[in-house]
């Protein structure tokens, strides 16, 4: 089956089996013929604009801006408050991890002996 798709594949793409796989393996060289991902590369051939790094100019028609602009609908205050919040609760997480971590407080694992873990010959009642 997969002698046939081989076949098959390279009557397609230029006749013989030689020459099939020398276009198929340039072919993707070039991306399918789609080009770059990100447009045309274009060089400049003029001084460019003041603060021309603060545009994202991918190839389409409507360039946009590099830095997001944050929506007037969020204040300065209000944002601080949302990013003190958010530093506080996980400041109190790592303070409930480190009095909670019982790690620290038995290092290492409690040995069990036998005789009712040798009460009597470490100086208890017998």
């Amino acid at each position: 089956m997969a002698g046939k798709l081989c076949n098959m594949a390279s009557r397609i793409m230029g006749g013989s089996s030689l020459v099939g796989r020398s276009l198929s393996s340039s072919s993707l060289h070039f991306r399918s013929g789609m080009g770059l991902p990100v447009g045309k590369h274009i060089v400049p051939d003029k001084p460019l604009p003041v603060n021309d790094e603060l545009i994202w100019d991918n190839g389409t028609p409507f360039p946009e801006p590099c830095i997001d602009r944050i929506a007037s609908t969020v204040g300065k205050y209000e944002a601080l408050a949302w990013m003190c919040g958010g530093l506080g609760f996980f400041a109190g997480l790592a303070l409930l991890a480190v009095w909670n971590d019982k790690a620290s407080k038995i290092p290492f694992t409690p040995k069990v002996y036998p005789y009712d873990n040798l009460r009597v010959e470490l100086g208890g009642e017998p």
